[in-house]
């Protein structure tokens, strides 16, 4: 049970934890650029080392740097509804519960260097395009909860029906009111990306580019579920302090049946002893009705003494079960793995108009566990952390399309469009086959040099992704959105650019129904619930562009 506890912090850690724009699980954010305007596609800049490498060879001669560094602050909110919370103590008998998980990413690096020389661009980019901070939930998830709420509703059953049974003969057991537990994950993810290619200008208006990209990824996270306890009213017991008040109770129970049984086997000894004297034999004083009372009363203890033993070795079987929750949990899981894939780029200019693809195709990843947990389990998710493990983590091929409009010489009008292949990448146990297709993405916005130093910029990102009920729960989950970008750029000199920029995600709550779960390895069930989700994201950014 402790593993099933941490697959559900890795599952809910490993969606992304930082300032994400763009797909599942890639960033599109790798610059400052970016954020003052999310429609780059088709934009001529520095910036196209990423968003469009072929057009950077129109940037003109020589050796240009960019230096990015990016602050985002996200947080992920799941209000989660079930009739088991009820029965937590710090829950004030309500059935819905809000868990919100908190991820910084202080330092987000990115670089961009290009080298053009006549007909050729040599490219190089730096950047996180997954990843790129730490994630924590300081009251767990709901998932978590709702499997110590099942234990405990579980017990309730088993606390009513023995002292049912057992209280007619003055023993019991401990009542069960409910659960308490302190729940706490955290997780760290970085995914480092290094790409490296060239474009050639072939003729006046066309430029094609071709590179590869190696990504890095590494991870690591840490789960604790503590004081995990079920109620009797305000006091709380550890499980085996409760098993071990049911066992007290019953052996109780049992001693007073024995009592009982040897009251009843004198009684038929004394009245057939008394019906012999009588003249009677032993077979016709078995018969007489206040002998056949007492046979019968003893058969009905000896029935309630079988019923408490096959009750007794049930419930050391669920002791049994159960022991995995006896100390809690405090497991951690390092993950690492790389993958490369090439990419490919083209860019056309023509009059005042600029159009231009890019293409990334899938990158095969997978990540190496190194953690606590040394065997597979018979809970499926926890196979995902097993010790020595690879996992599947494909990056999704992505293709991005872009046009800009120069209405003037200092006015620019961008727009762009993105498509993440999400179904055809391989994610854990094919996840990805749960989506109702891949992500798509649709940009807009416009660019302003107001005089020969200064520049504004603004633009709009909707971002819609294939989801379904299948695919989301609280342990893995994103939602549709829509991004603001705004910013200015300062020409310092003709070698010195300064970008700053403000960049905010607005997302959509997306409601489900949870099914029940019956989890009968554990003789739990779950009942069905419901579960909201949201996100907020803001990021600030700053940049440097040189030309030498």
């Amino acid at each position: 049970m402790n593993k099933l506890k941490f697959a559900c912090l890795a599952l809910v850690l490993t969606a992304g934890m930082a300032a994400q724009a763009g797909g599942i699980l890639t960033n599109t954010n790798q610059s400052v650029a970016f954020l003052r305007n999310p429609a780059r596609d088709g934009a001529i800049g520095l910036d196209g080392v990423y968003s469009n490498p072929a057009g950077v060879i129109f940037l003109g001669e020589g050796l240009h740097l960019g230096f990015n560094w990016q602050y985002a602050h996200q947080t992920r909110t799941i209000t989660s509804q079930n009739q088991l919370f009820k029965l937590g103590a710090k829950n004030n008998g309500l059935d819905t519960k809000e868990f919100e998980g908190v991820a910084n990413a202080p330092f987000i690096p990115s670089l961009q260097a290009a080298y053009n020389k006549g007909d050729w661009s040599f490219q190089f980019n730096f950047s996180v395009p997954g990843g790129g901070g730490k994630c924590e939930f300081d009251k767990g998830i709901g998932s978590f909860e709702t499997v110590v709420g099942a234990i405990a509703n579980r017990l309730i059953g088993v606390s009513t029906a023995l002292n049912s049974q057992i209280g007619q003969l003055g023993a019991s057991v401990p009542n069960v009111t409910g659960y308490d537990v302190d729940g706490y994950m955290k997780g760290q993810q970085y995914y480092f990306g290094f790409q490296i290619g060239a474009a050639r200008k072939i003729g006046e208006h066309l430029s094609v580019y071709g590179g590869l990209r190696l990504l890095y990824g590494t991870a690591s996270y840490e789960a604790r579920l503590n004081n995990i306890r079920v109620m009797n009213g305000t006091q709380g017991m550890t499980l085996p302090e409760y098993f071990l008040g049911v066992t007290n109770g019953l052996v109780d129970a049992g001693g007073k049946i024995s009592a009982l049984g040897q009251q009843v086997q004198d009684g038929i000894g004394q009245y057939v002893q008394a019906y012999m004297a009588a003249g009677m034999t032993q077979e016709q004083a078995m018969q007489q009705p206040k002998v056949q009372e007492l046979v019968a009363q003893g058969q009905e203890l000896k029935a309630k003494g079988d019923q408490l033993k096959a009750t007794a070795e049930s419930l050391e079987a669920s002791a049994e079960t159960l022991a995995p929750y006896t100390n809690g949990v405090n497991l951690k899981s390092d993950q690492s793995g790389w993958g490369i894939a090439p990419v490919i780029g083209i860019d056309y200019k023509t009059g005042n108009f600029n159009f231009a693809a890019k293409y990334e195709f899938k990158t095969r990843m997978r990540m190496k566990n190194n953690s606590d947990l040394k065997e597979a389990s018979v809970i499926s998710a926890t196979n995902k952390y097993v010790n020595g493990t690879s996992v599947p983590e494909d990056a999704p091929a992505q293709l991005a399309l872009g046009a800009q409009w120069s209405i003037t010489p200092s006015v620019r009008l961008n727009a762009g469009y993105h498509h993440f292949f999400d179904t055809d990448a391989h994610w854990y146990e094919h996840s990805e086959k749960l989506l109702d297709g891949g992500t798509n993405e649709y940009l807009g916005g416009a660019e302003w040099d107001i005089n020969k130093r200064l520049q504004v910029s603004g633009g709009v990102q909707l971002t819609r992704y294939g989801l379904t009920d299948q695919y989301m729960n609280d342990m893995s989950f994103v939602v549709n959105s829509w991004t603001f970008g705004l910013g200015a750029g300062y020409k310092v000199s003709d070698k010195v650019k300064i970008n700053v920029a403000y960049f905010q995600t607005n997302y959509e709550n997306y409601d489900m129904d949870t099914p029940e779960q019956n989890m009968q390895s554990l003789g739990l069930n779950i009942p069905a619930g419901k579960n909201s989700f949201t996100r907020t994201n803001k990021v600030v950014g700053i940049g440097v562009e040189l030309t030498l």
